[in-house]
């Protein structure tokens, strides 16, 4: 009995001595030990901070702009005048329009007022119906003396009759002779008159027409005086817009982002003067690689660090994922390869902005590096990234010592990041897990374990 124990004491002397022998000539390598802990799969990237929204106060039009007063981040209140167009040349403007729309309204009631065309329509009425009058009376008078023309006629042949027969004298003859020559004159005389006046009828006849048509032309001055004053009126609404749009005010209030003029100078319409922007509508955009941004999700946690930024407890600055843009984009890397990236949008929690412009001293187009959770997991077990590598068919692979050897596992695993990773199949717990192992390292190899800690990947 006493013998047998003393071989089986033997037997587990020699068998430790060769382990022993074994595992001190193997190198010393890295090891951490497997354990359950929470991880969390994330992407990081650089990242800036940006205002949804700007608001940009230009130049409505060309006219010549007032020096402006504020400075890159001065406040302004919504509805404060923050730039001016120079006011005596709008005013100027608008009082040139006023004036030519009341030039106008002073023609328009000048030509309206037809008084003096009505009277002298009327007179012309009456004249017409006096020179009806005066054309009967010419008429009449040139019937008389057709009368006593043809009288005078008659009476000399009777009285030249008479002289052949010794009934009148010579002297009868000449004296009805020289009747019917006065007699045919009269005649002739008022047949000149009575054609005389027949003219000047059928002209005194157009005088109605002739100011009526004044009359009509005069409405048509006013229709044509009324269109000119619609146009004088339009100018003089654009003269009153422009006087109101040359003082520029504050749509929000918000902060002098930008500064584009300093001294008072002519400026085209569309010139920038100043950018506006509401700092508590702050928010970060990242680029993200469009490989990475299928596993982010609006809603998602995320954090932003920075050399500027403060850390509480060793964590940055919690955000939200707000929205995932639905189009990419190329860019070209620092190293010249073309890369697919998508625009991510992130916020702030609520209440949270007022403190860090305060404490952090954030500002737009700030660089910070932002890392965003996708998954994670409060235990898992874990193993840092680095113990992993891939054989010649691409499968991840890792080295666990046991008993001073190398064995070479097969892994199957669960969620990722930078440092470590979840480890589904292959490793168990405890077991101690060969970090960063080296190309001359092979299975069965015999090594000198160092315990390291393992870097806790809580956020």
């Amino acid at each position: 009995m006493i013998r047998t124990i003393a071989v089986i004491v033997g037997v587990i002397l020699v068998v430790g001595g060769i382990v022993y022998y074994n595992a001190a000539r193997g190198p010393r390598v890295d090891v951490v030990t497997a354990a359950f802990q929470p991880i969390q799969s994330y992407v990081d990237e650089q990242a800036k901070t940006r205002l949804p929204r700007t608001y940009v106060i230009s130049v409505p039009f060309d006219a010549r702009v007032g020096e402006i007063t504020l400075e890159e981040g001065d406040s302004v209140a919504k509805g404060q005048v923050i730039a001016k167009i120079v006011q005596e040349d709008v005013e100027a403007e608008f009082a040139e329009a006023k004036a030519a729309v009341q030039r106008l309204d002073a023609s328009i009631r000048e030509s309206s007022d037809k008084t003096v065309e009505q009277t002298t329509k009327q007179q012309s009425e009456y004249f017409v119906q006096s020179m009806i009058n005066t054309v009967e009376a010419a008429k009449t008078q040139m019937t008389a003396s057709r009368s006593r023309f043809e009288y005078s006629t008659t009476f000399l042949k009777r009285v030249q009759t008479l002289f052949e027969k010794g009934g009148k004298t010579a002297d009868d003859v000449d004296r009805a002779q020289l009747q019917r020559v006065e007699d045919e004159t009269s005649f002739q005389k008022d047949v000149l008159t009575y054609q005389a006046i027949l003219s000047i009828d059928a002209a005194t006849k157009l005088l109605p027409n002739v100011i009526g048509q004044y009359i009509d032309r005069k409405d048509l001055s006013v229709a044509v005086l009324q269109q000119q004053k619609a146009e004088a009126e339009a100018r003089l609404r654009t003269a009153d817009l422009r006087m109101q749009r040359s003082k520029m005010i504050s749509p929000v209030d918000g902060i002098v982002l930008t500064k584009h003029l300093t001294s008072e100078q002519q400026a085209a319409g569309g010139t920038k003067l100043l950018e506006i922007g509401q700092l508590d509508q702050l928010e970060v955009e990242a680029e993200i690689l469009t490989q990475d941004a299928t596993r982010i999700r609006p809603g998602d946690r995320a954090e932003i660090f920075g050399p500027s930024l403060d850390k509480e407890a060793g964590h940055g600055i919690p955000m939200i994922v707000q929205r995932v843009y639905p189009a990419g984009f190329t860019k070209v890397s620092s190293l010249g390869v073309e890369q697919q990236r998508v625009l991510v949008i992130l916020k702030f929690n609520s209440g949270q902005i007022g403190d860090l412009l305060e404490k952090q001293g954030l500002g737009v187009d700030y660089r910070v590096q932002v890392r965003i959770y996708t998954d994670e997991k409060p235990q898992a077990l874990v193993i840092p990234r680095s113990a992993m590598f891939r054989d010649i068919q691409g499968e991840w692979q890792a080295y666990v010592v046991t008993g001073g050897q190398l064995e070479r596992r097969n892994l199957q695993i669960g969620l990722m990041n930078d440092q470590t990773v979840e480890v589904l199949k292959g490793i168990e717990h405890g077991e101690q897990v060969l970090i960063s192992p080296e190309a001359s390292l092979t299975d069965r190899s015999y090594v000198t374990p160092v315990e390291v800690q393992q870097v806790s990947d809580s956020a």
